[in-house]
């Protein structure tokens, strides 16, 4: 359990002091409750829905003052339900920024930047890791058919070694399509078939085909994904998916309050996709489409600017790369909401260079769960891979059946020793992606007495952010709202030349727009310049 040392200065401050493991929903809850208590005036903690489940879906908004009115950045974890480290992230980031709350520096940024985390979005899958019975889960809930055969939930897993984990069958046959791993007889790789090679095995998830329809585990617990039921390019009736797009209602709950808050402009997630250590390249032809399919140009510039900055904060090496599947918080958070969107799986297993000194050599063929198990061994972690061992299976008298294999959620999590320095440099990354963010101002403001009572008012406006105030997609969005350049003025005041309203797609960054109005008649008028994913600027002209 993990707990929590509070003591009052001149205001609360909390830190957490690191378990033996992750945490699950109810230690989560404390946690964050722990950190609303701790600082009431810079959180405010709400439940946006329950899951089916019954679990929480939580809304940690980090700020000061009217946080609504500030450029601001989602941080969402727990997109997938075996990927416990985002979760970590999430929290724990919240955890290291408030830590340092009574700092000059964050504090600067909490007076002009807005965090909303949503710590986890799969908290009925992410409860399997602590359950009895530990297996990669990813879906929630809601009862499903995915074998469309009129049943629900009727085909889950089977423990069959009695060991609680969850692990794999290998299956000695003729027409297997696995052959054993050259440099590692425990691993199982694809046969490569036009190169003349032969399987051996078939691999299967650990389990009986319950209900005989010649499928192992297809239609278990763990009805829809949160990171494929989401709105762009939805892939309706896959496994997983859900009947329609955001069908759930963790999926609607997030995209009810982000749809609303048109003050970010920009969503880091934290799951398998990953766009930070190797930025999406501009493709012309996915980005002309009619429907576009790829990043625009500009939008492809800002990815690889802040793909630097987070190499460069976390020294990120020998990253996986990934592609959007469909109906994940990646795409969906840059083709539909119009944001910047940014997602990394935070850590990965390292590349396990050979120890020379007990005669290893380089894999003939790379593969990632021979290499976990290289590296593992070099840390010192063990526990981690159930040992083949021979079963009769039901389902294939005759057979030589073996179960075992490597552990549920060890490949996409590390041991929670190493969580915290991870932790910290994301933390570190938010917070410099936040220095980048768009910022109006008002510059260069100057007055002319023109004849018969006029004045001349001209000014530039300006963005200092290193982001432009709108991705160039988001110009297109119309759940974005425009750069306004607006002249109030009382009654005693007359615009004779110029409009008093002036909306602007965006303002790139570093860039800059002029201005100018004449005016006739005398007194204080205000101008106010900005949109809600750059912040507002007001000035005060006396005629």
């Amino acid at each position: 359990m993990r707990k929590f040392m509070m003591t009052t200065l001149v205001c609360w401050a909390a830190a957490s002091v690191y378990a033996q493991d992750y945490s699950n929903a109810a230690e989560q809850a404390n946690r964050l409750n722990a950190l609303n208590k701790a600082y009431p005036q810079l959180t405010t903690l709400k439940s946006v829905t329950k899951t089916n489940g019954g679990k929480d879906i939580w809304l940690l908004t980090i700020g000061t003052g009217k946080t609504e009115t500030k450029p601001a950045i989602a941080v969402i974890g727990g997109v997938e339900g075996n990927h416990l480290l985002g979760t970590e992230l999430a929290i724990g980031f919240a955890e290291q920024l408030l830590k340092g709350a009574a700092s000059d520096s964050i504090r600067a940024l909490l007076n002009k930047t807005t965090y909303y985390v949503f710590p986890n979005m799969s908290p009925d899958a992410m409860e399997q890791y602590f359950s009895k019975l530990r297996a990669d889960r990813t879906g929630n809930a809601t009862s499903t058919d995915d074998d469309r055969d009129g049943k629900q939930n009727e085909d889950g897993w089977d423990d069959l070694d009695g060991n609680g984990k969850i692990t794999f069958l290998r299956v000695e046959s003729l027409t297997g399509d696995y052959k054993l791993h050259p440099d590692d007889a425990r691993v199982l790789i694809k046969a490569d078939f036009s190169k003349g090679e032969k399987g051996k095995y078939k691999l299967l998830t650990e389990g009986i085909d319950n209900d005989k329809d010649g499928d192992f585990n297809e239609d278990g617990e763990g009805g829809i994904a949160f990171n494929k039921n989401l709105t762009y390019n939805h892939k309706t009736f896959a496994a997983g998916a859900g009947e329609f797009p955001a069908s759930e209602k963790e999926t609607r709950a997030m995209l009810d309050f982000l749809y609303d808050a048109f003050n970010v402009y920009a969503v880091v997630s934290f799951g398998t996709h990953n766009n930070l250590s190797s930025p999406i390249a501009y493709n012309p032809q996915a980005a002309a489409q009619r429907i576009v399919a790829g990043l625009l140009e500009p939008d492809a510039k800002v990815n690889s600017m802040v793909s630097d900055l987070y190499n460069k904060v976390t020294a990120a090496k020998d990253a996986p790369r990934s592609t959007s599947a469909g109906g994940d918080v990646l795409a969906w958070g840059y083709f539909h909401y119009g944001r910047y969107s940014f997602s990394t799986p935070g850590w990965w297993v390292p590349k396990a260079k050979p120890d020379t000194a007990k005669k290893e050599k380089a894999f003939t063929v790379e593969d990632p769960i021979a290499n976990y198990l290289r590296w593992a061994a070099q840390q010192g972690i063990s526990n981690t891979f159930t040992e083949w061992k021979t079963i009769q299976h039901p389902d294939f008298p005759g057979q030589k059946v073996e179960v075992g294999g490597i552990d549920p959620y060890v490949l996409n999590n590390p041991p929670y020793k190493m969580v915290e320095p991870v932790v910290k440099k994301h933390t570190e990354f938010l917070v410099k992606l936040a220095a980048q963010q768009p910022e109006i101002d008002i510059i260069n403001l100057k007055t002319e007495k023109l004849a018969n009572g006029l004045t001349r008012i001209s000014l530039e406006v300006v963005n200092k952010g290193g982001m432009s105030t709108h991705s160039k997609l988001g110009e297109r969005n119309y759940f974005l709202k425009k750069v306004k350049v607006a002249l109030q003025t009382n009654g005693k005041q007359e615009v004779i030349g110029g409009k008093k309203i002036h909306l602007l797609n965006s303002i790139d960054a570093n860039g800059a727009s002029s201005f100018s109005w004449v005016v006739k008649g005398t007194g204080k008028l205000t101008i106010e310049a900005g949109c809600p994913t750059a912040g507002i600027k007001t000035m005060e002209v006396n005629l």
